[in-house]
């Protein structure tokens, strides 16, 4: 698979902030039972690891990734416990061999049009922009497209179910990253409904670039 084709399965990747990883293949099944696939699980918490094994292990329907990998060791730690993918929130030359060395779908953040052109050069063309509404947003997307055509994004940080609309209707972006689907304290109180039907609406937003391959 590629991270186009990552992109491609749903308009909204969730990002996943586990707690707790007892309750993170509930949370997992629950996202995909509502239509959403791809599933990126933060590193920023010490359960992180511990979900991403669980969740491969017990939701063969979904497609789990690493999210916030820092660098190499993180990246291999995280494959070890089944990652599928990776997302991070900025790319460093190290990084870059360790995710080119691995061979599966990663997708580097960036927040500048210098950031994202030295992406590119190192053969990413499917990025994360991170921190979205702080970066831009809307606008620093739109102004992008002209010159650097190629390129698809999967803005992440300060985007809501509100927001994310607006993003998808851009040409350049493929999916929205975000939080919002899984709110703790649904996750806290077991609310599985809740966090199915947040999914379904998510799931059923209109997007205007369909992450199709490129020659």
């Amino acid at each position: 698979m590629t991270p186009r084709q990552v992109l491609g399965l749903s308009p909204v990747m969730p990002v996943m902030v586990v707690a707790d990883a007892a309750l993170a293949v509930d949370t997992a099944a629950a996202l995909v039972d509502g239509g959403l696939r791809a599933l990126e699980v933060t590193l920023r918490t010490a359960a992180a690891y511990d979900a991403l094994r669980r969740i491969r292990d017990a939701v063969p329907q979904a497609l789990v990734g690493a999210g916030s990998v820092l660098g190499p060791q993180q990246w291999q730690r995280a494959r070890d416990h089944g990652a599928q993918f990776g997302v991070s929130p900025g790319l460093t030359p190290a990084l870059a061999d360790a995710a080119h060395a691995a061979g599966l779908p990663f997708i580097p953040g960036v927040a500048t049009a210098s950031e994202a052109m030295q992406a590119a050069e190192r053969g990413f063309e499917v990025l994360k922009l991170f921190p979205a509404q702080a970066a831009g947003g809307c606008r620093w997307l739109r102004s992008l497209h002209g010159p650097l055509p190629r390129l698809r994004f999967c803005p992440t940080g300060g985007i809501d179910a509100e927001s994310a609309a607006e993003y998808l209707a851009l040409r350049n972006v493929a999916c929205v990253g975000g939080t919002w689907l899984t709110p703790a304290d649904a996750v806290a109180a077991r609310d599985w409904a809740r966090i199915r039907e947040l999914a379904r609406q998510a799931a059923r937003l209109p997007r205007a670039s369909l992450p199709a391959e490129q020659p």
